[in-house]
């Protein structure tokens, strides 16, 4: 397998049962890293626009960490974070870093947008590099798949970044519901004001002059060509578009599915149903409504509804029947749960409140150390350590909110799923939408 062409997914369990992807790995008994001397683990990282900055100055601070290559595929943005790491050596192509810094490298960051997570991150566990990957781990139900399992039999340290996995606010709220401070678990809410979509019926088809700066056809990578068309890819507009990025649940779901998903120890979804506008062919919907459906837990009473809210669908606090105290306003994106003693609201990146109010005090605070995302994978890699975010669980995770995607294109349609299998039994059409073709480039 080839790095430029991943594994194809229709061909997922023969790939998985090879044992090549052995071949290679630089990894030695008890965490000691073949390329890192000075005890230090050698990064190179792939992206470093947008998000990427913020990825690379969280490396930096890291004392055990060392950057020696960076690539983008704009020159303009790879140009910009040269100075912050003079030493490091710099490239357009990640498949030549990867070839030519090969013998150097422990662990790669991605951090591109959401169609290259998965030929990076493969290509890179196949040279046996540890791999940090932005979220949403890939970009479809097979690649997520591949992903977890691919990492699973390697053994290597992988962390997805979902930064608020390791906040001292999203891990109490956790605490706090695996202690049973509301009881088990009937209903949970989640949602995001973002309107990461298009909801125009058509998108220009004049091709507008591609950027000096941008390596156009490198950007597209294994996406299928198309003319550049300014507003609509980069560098920011992605995220809106189908193949490319996975809208608003795709993306902001993974941070706020996160904290309920592992509290309530979930799995596979059993079944969703997506309701949104009709599909426009290249965009994803703006305003949507998802339920979801999984398997009951000890944390859950038997049956659990789950419901996905964006852009204009977010919901109040009067839908919910709690009265927010003076001053406060209902957070616009969060997490609502429901359980059997009361109700417990977390805004994104805040703390949990719980309905009544003195349902908080009803069990010790928890007592938690601060933990740093980026650093908890270093430490792993050097140290046979485990992270938080590990594509283990970062694997299933997108793979549930993909499924909600999928079911954007089917609106009002709901599609069963059959994890083991990895197929919706009840409509075949929508199989089609799990994996993808890939353009050789």
């Amino acid at each position: 397998m080839s790095a430029n062409k991943p594994p194809s997914p229709l061909s997922r369990r023969e790939f998985l049962k090879s044992s090549a992807f052995l071949a290679g790995f630089s990894i030695l008994p008890s965490g000691i890293l073949a390329n890192s001397p000075s005890g230090k683990l050698q990064i190179v990282q792939i992206g470093v626009g947008g998000r990427g900055g913020g990825n690379l100055s969280s490396l930096l601070k890291l004392a055990n960490a060392q950057v020696i290559g960076l690539c983008d595929v704009d020159k303009e943005r790879l140009a910009a974070k040269t100075d912050q790491v003079p030493n490091a050596k710099t490239f357009r192509d990640y498949r030549e870093m990867l070839e030519k810094l090969d013998k150097q490298i422990d662990a790669v960051l991605v951090c591109t947008p959401d169609h290259m997570h998965f030929p990076i991150a493969m290509a890179a566990m196949e040279r046996g590099k540890h791999v940090y990957c932005e979220k949403p781990l890939a970009l479809t139900v097979v690649e997520n798949r591949q992903l977890k399992e691919f990492s699973e039999k390697s053994g290597l340290k992988t962390q997805m970044g979902i930064q608020l996995a390791s906040s001292i606010g999203q891990r109490m709220t956790i605490e706090y519901l695996q202690a049973g401070i509301i009881g088990k678990v009937r209903e949970v809410h989640v949602w995001s004001n973002k309107k990461w979509g298009r909801d125009e019926n058509e998108m220009p088809t004049t091709a507008s002059p591609i950027p000096e700066s941008l390596d156009w056809d490198l950007w597209l990578g294994i996406a299928q060509e198309r003319p550049y068309i300014d507003g609509y890819y980069h560098p920011n507009e992605w995220r809106r578009m189908i193949g490319f990025g996975t809208g608003t649940l795709g993306d902001m779901g993974v941070h706020i599915f996160d904290t309920p998903f592992r509290a309530l120890e979930l799995t596979d979804p059993l079944w969703v149903k997506t309701s949104c506008r009709q599909p426009n062919g290249f965009a994803h919907p703006t305003n949507m409504q998802v339920e979801y459906a999984f398997t009951p837990t000890k944390y859950t009473t038997k049956s659990l509804n789950w419901t996905w809210y964006d852009g204009a669908k977010i919901p109040k606090a009067e839908d919910f029947g709690i009265t927010l105290a003076e001053g406060e306003e209902m957070p616009r994106q969060g997490c609502f749960m429901r359980g059997e003693k009361g109700d417990l609201l977390m805004p994104h990146g805040g703390a949990p409140r719980t309905y009544p109010r003195e349902l908080i005090r009803s069990i010790p605070k928890p007592v938690l150390k601060p933990i740093d995302h980026h650093g908890e994978w270093v430490d792993a890699c050097l140290n046979d350590g485990e992270t938080r975010t590990s594509f283990s669980f970062g694997g299933p995770l997108s793979e549930a909110l993909q499924l909600g995607m999928v079911g954007s294109r089917f609106p009002g349609k709901k599609l069963k799923w059959d994890a083991k299998a990895m197929r919706v039994t009840n409509f075949n059409k929508a199989n089609a939408l799990l994996s993808r073709d890939y353009r050789s480039f």
